[in-house]
């Protein structure tokens, strides 16, 4: 297969006509014709649907078209790689993390990364979901499980310590539980079950303590905890929380301190093609001094 004519496809594909590929070709609408033309007779099958509108890729072109993406994807990561032997880190950087790390630690600092590094393009994802690193939605990801995946390396952050707080407001209005059957006179906020829980077991302040099904008052459930930690912040109840969420907040206050849930380990996850992209180590370098930086437990 022709090199030349399959570059030409690829750009015809992704521009639904001939005249706007050739644009970025700098071809004639003519020559980029000619060249599928040729493509399509090698082949012995059509592959694009010619009308008036426009082009649409035939049965056989969307599978030439997935093939030809993917090679242009790889030759583009190729293309980054070879960019990034040079001194500075630079280019684009996407980065994946759960909404109460991204919206409670991660973006505060994304200033003081991009002082640094100003010609990096960062790019946050904030998602409970887990985004599919090997197909490239994103370069990297912080994530709170352990990855399975044998082609991702992984970085230990550091473990999260997790634990009970409610605001000033909620306390003086309904008092300070001293003991875990005080719960029971409390109002709870949990994460809803309809999600992906950003953790595991994230709703042990239900469960802590073995109480008798039914005596704790669950007051409202939603699928996100930084949306957790503003509720609580309004004083509608109390919620177990990161604590690197609450660690520079006035308003909350850590109840019942000797209870404390399930620690969750935080990994700094990435595919091994990536192991020598100076963006990655840049950030990851950047982040493991953060962390050391910060209270994640206590």
């Amino acid at each position: 297969m022709d090199w030349d004519k399959l570059r030409v496809f690829h750009a015809v594909a992704d521009a639904g006509s001939f005249t706007h590929a050739g644009e970025k070709l700098n071809l004639s609408q003519s020559a980029v014709s000619r060249q599928i033309s040729a493509l399509e007779e090698s082949l012995n099958v059509p592959l694009f649907h010619r009308h008036a509108r426009g082009l649409l890729l035939t049965e056989q072109g969307e599978l030439l078209y997935r093939t030809a993406r993917d090679v242009f994807a790889k030759l583009s990561m190729a293309e980054s790689q070879l960019q990034e032997s040079r001194e500075k880190a630079q280019g684009p950087l996407r980065i994946t993390t759960t909404v109460a790390f991204g919206s409670g630690w991660l973006t505060p600092r994304v200033r003081e990364f991009l002082t640094l590094y100003p010609d990096i393009e960062l790019a946050v994802l904030i998602d409970d979901a887990e985004v599919d690193l090997g197909m490239r939605h994103a370069d990297a990801a912080i994530r709170f499980t352990q990855p399975r995946q044998p082609d991702l390396i992984q970085r230990h952050l550091t473990t999260v310590g997790l634990h009970i707080y409610g605001s000033v407001d909620y306390l003086k209005r309904r008092g300070i539980p001293q003991t875990m059957d005080d719960l029971a006179q409390h109002d709870l906020i949990i994460f809803g079950y309809g999600s992906r829980p950003p953790a595991e077991n994230v709703n042990w302040l239900v469960e802590v303590g073995d109480p008798a099904p039914g005596t704790r008052k669950v007051v409202l459930e939603v699928n996100n905890q930084y949306a957790i930690y503003r509720a609580v912040s309004s004083g509608l109840g109390l919620a177990a929380l990161p604590d690197f969420m609450v660690n520079q907040s006035q308003n909350l206050v850590r109840v019942l301190p000797q209870i404390a849930g399930p620690p969750a380990e935080a990994y700094f996850v990435y595919a091994e093609e990536l192991k020598h992209s100076k963006r990655i180590a840049v950030f990851r370098d950047f982040l493991v001094r953060k962390v050391q930086e910060s209270r994640f437990n206590g």
